[in-house]
């Protein structure tokens, strides 16, 4: 069956993220809230999990967690697992509670400002879901990591992790004042998503710089299945066309610039074309961009006629 690969590495980030099944309720009351809580602690100390942020919402869950051992699928199978069983036995169900695999997003922590991204973007699911008026402060969600960070340390879960995240805002001790200038930084990202961050933290599989996604794609590439699917696998793909582009350049010793000199038809442009689609996922639309050689169906055309002339010479 196919299914998403899951890249997994010491210090890893990741937002997650998990639905009930058919979009139902993951908490019938506050305390599956924080029999959620317990679990999530339980789960930290088996697995060593640090948490930066998490949202509990009615039928979802966000967290922001980092694994400083590699364990991300094992410690979410009994995360996940261990709630929805004590959840059933609460309520005297079977079956499952969560719809499908766990979405999860790696988090380039570099300390360039993606991790606070990430964590803004749990902390302020409130804002967005119309949970809160706009009057009223974040402080007022009972049920997110945002009141931890407002607590002194010894007021704290010891597995919840504020350090990394002040240091990323710039606040240079976790004192009252520091507590307050987070709160106060917090506050004014209200209504100030990015459409494209939030695409990519809803939808993408990587939030950071290029040149962390170019390292991930390569871990990917050396681990990725035929049984996988995702971006992540077409943009793999990518990376492997980009390559085989360059490669093909400098055997012919021609700049890119050559690429839009020489004619569509070119022999060697064509070569490349062809062997783009015998070793590459990539459409006959990327092809025919990247290598400046008309529309898509001219591609197709060419390569169909030389392959008619190779057939056919085999014949003869």
């Amino acid at each position: 069956m196919a299914r998403k690969l899951r890249l997994e590495y010491e210090g890893a980030i990741y937002h997650v993220l998990n639905r009930g099944d058919r979009r139902e309720p993951i908490f019938k009351g506050d305390r599956d809230r924080e029999m959620f809580l317990e679990t999530l602690a339980q789960a930290a100390q088996k697995t060593g999990w640090q948490i930066h942020a998490y949202c509990l919402m009615n039928n979802h869950f966000h967290l922001v967690l980092e694994t400083p051992n590699a364990n991300l699928v094992a410690g979410m199978k009994w995360f996940l697992g261990t709630y929805t069983g004590r959840f059933n036995r609460r309520y005297k169900l079977f079956g499952h509670l969560f719809s499908g695999r766990y979405k999860s997003v790696i988090i380039d922590g570099g300390g360039n400002g993606y991790l606070r991204t990430a964590c803004d973007y749990v902390h302020l699911n409130p804002v967005r879901a119309k949970l809160l008026r706009p009057e009223q402060k974040l402080r007022h969600y009972q049920w997110s990591s945002y009141r931890q960070y407002l607590r002194p340390p010894e007021r704290r879960p010891a597995w919840m992790r504020t350090g990394r995240l002040f240091g990323e805002m710039g606040i240079p001790k976790d004192s009252a004042a520091g507590r307050r200038q987070f709160e106060r930084m917090t506050e004014q990202r209200r209504g100030l998503d990015d459409p494209q961050t939030l695409k990519d933290l809803r939808r993408g599989w990587c939030l950071g710089e290029e040149t962390f996604r170019t390292e991930l794609l390569e871990q990917i590439g050396r681990r990725m299945g035929v049984e996988h699917y995702g971006e992540e696998r077409r943009e793999t793909d990518q990376l492997k066309a980009e390559r085989i582009v360059a490669e093909a350049l400098r055997r012919a010793g021609w700049k890119e610039s050559e690429l839009a000199r020489r004619p569509k038809g070119d022999k060697i442009k064509t070569a490349l074309a062809q062997r783009l689609r015998e070793e590459t996922t990539m459409s006959l639309k990327w092809i025919a961009t990247r290598l400046q050689m008309g529309s898509w169906t001219y591609v197709s055309n060419l390569l169909a006629a030389q392959r008619d002339r190779k057939f056919n010479g085999k014949c003869k």
